[in-house]
């Protein structure tokens, strides 16, 4: 029945995308809200906003696809169930075997993106984002450094402020740094000046110039220096990622890499399309909804089911990595039984118990 599978397909297809839109409009306001934590904490360049937005989407998408198929699964099964369009198909002979074709025509191309985004475009993203950071706060103009303003120093441990700026950013003019540690302040002036980069560190070269130091509160401990070229070191970001980090590694490289926090990241690649493949089969069986019954009860099961299986496969990675599992175990206790039984509850739904037989009592 051609027909019938295109008709069912794309009434899930429908019901899923609407899900995967609103899951991702949700997902979007605390993705952002981390960027601008990262902004404000120095670590991320503010000219980098949208671009680091962009790219943890994609780092986040092997966890908000599975809910998004899940829910788009159970509002278009449950839609047959109350508009009476299952019983009919039911009578017709179509089962929850029959139904598995038109599912999969959802299903399989989902967890096909889910993969690339798992194995590939995540790791990649994450990868990119953090080359983007490093690049970023060698430039002025990326940095955030801009004419007329004053800027906050990574770290919160002072302000610039630029009169004027190259074209290129390579130049600064009429420059102003304020710096504060501990007790003391450290005030600085220059009437030009330029970004120089010495491995991870960053100094401002100033020319032609001031410079006050003192204390924060009462006393006269003040130094004044007149200067015609001065180093002044940026403070660090917080840079916390290593360049060994298996974070950043390629799934590729994973599977070489005998390290635990390696084999604990690579699980926690291969489970996402597993896990999403164990959501959809569960997502049928959970949308059977009979006559006066609350038409959410079901999706707040299946809701329930994500949140504990995403929460374990989170937990088993660490634990991978901790040495608390062994890495050849990896997230199989998990992803095994969930799979089976998935298929258990859909090749089970809708069917009839057999009577039982009662023995007739003598008279």
């Amino acid at each position: 029945m051609p027909k019938l599978d295109s008709y069912l397909s794309r009434e899930f297809a429908q019901a899923t995308f609407a899900a995967l839109v609103v899951l991702m409009i949700v997902s979007l306001g605390g993705v952002f809200a981390d960027v601008l934590s990262d902004i404000a904490r120095g670590r991320v360049p503010a000219g980098m906003m949208l671009s680091q937005l962009g790219l943890q989407v994609l780092n986040y998408l092997p966890l908000i696809l599975p809910l998004g198929l899940m829910l788009g699964l159970l509002l278009g099964v449950g839609r047959l169930y109350r508009d009476s369009e299952m019983p009919v198909l039911t009578a017709t002979g179509v089962g929850p075997v029959r139904l598995l074709r038109p599912v999969m025509l959802v299903v399989v191309p989902v967890l096909a993106l889910i993969a690339l985004c798992s194995l590939w475009l995540g790791p990649w993203a994450n990868a990119y984002s953090q080359r983007m950071i490093a690049e970023g706060n060698r430039s002025l103009l990326v940095a955030g450094l801009e004419a007329g303003r004053f800027v906050e120093l990574p770290g919160g441990g002072g302000v610039v402020y630029v009169g004027s700026m190259s074209n290129d950013g390579t130049r600064l003019g009429r420059v102003f740094v304020y710096q504060q540690s501990d007790d003391r302040l450290d005030v600085t002036t220059a009437l030009g000046g330029s970004l120089s980069v010495d491995g991870d560190a960053r100094f401002l070269t100033l020319d032609d110039g001031f410079r006050v130091e003192g204390p924060m509160g009462a006393g006269r401990d003040f130094r004044l220096m007149r200067y015609e070229s001065n180093e002044l070191q940026l403070p660090d970001g917080d840079t916390s990622v290593a360049d060994d980090d298996p974070e950043l590694a390629t799934t590729r490289a994973l599977l070489g890499d005998g390290r635990p926090e390696a084999r604990a990241q690579l699980h926690a690649r291969i489970a996402p399309p597993l896990l999403a493949l164990a959501f959809a089969l569960m997502a049928v069986p959970l949308a059977r909804s009979p006559p006066r019954q609350a038409r959410y009860g079901r999706m707040l099961m299946g809701f329930l089911a994500y949140v504990v299986g995403i929460n374990l496969m989170l937990m088993g990675s660490r634990w991978i990595a901790d040495g608390k599992l062994p890495a050849a175990l990896g997230l199989w206790w998990l992803l095994l039984p969930m799979l089976a039984m998935s298929a258990w509850m859909y090749f089970r739904d809708g069917q009839v118990a057999a009577p039982r037989l009662r023995r007739a009592l003598p008279r």
